[in-house]
């Protein structure tokens, strides 16, 4: 399963929703979600500034997660940001790579 951190940004109502149900409430039913599609949450942070939350969360497959960046925008709550993130293996994995680029511009 992939990593993903996921930034957001309430709008009006969402942040009217979340003072309504608290944030205890908000995180169980967003690990719920998760759950239900083969997932777990790791975490869940609120902050202050331009981002409202930051959630980083496993998920079995692009599709999925992308099916979640959907949902959550679809449903106007909140405009969120994901980040796929990679393990040291992973950054290994890629080191292990060759790629064959050329820098727009240079010849061949």
């Amino acid at each position: 399963m992939t990593r993903y951190l996921i930034e957001g940004t309430y709008s009006p109502d969402g942040a009217k929703g979340l003072l309504a149900q608290g944030g205890s409430s908000r995180k169980a039913q967003i690990a719920d979600f998760i759950k239900g599609l083969g997932g777990t949450l790791e975490c869940f942070y609120w902050a202050f500034g331009d981002t409202d939350f930051y959630i980083i969360a496993e998920v079995p497959d692009p599709a999925t997660m992308a099916a979640i960046g959907l949902t959550v925008s679809g449903a106007g709550a909140a405009h969120t940001h994901t980040t796929v993130l990679l393990t040291a293996d992973e950054i290994d994995q890629a080191h292990g790579k060759k790629v064959d680029y050329v820098v727009p511009g240079a010849a061949r």
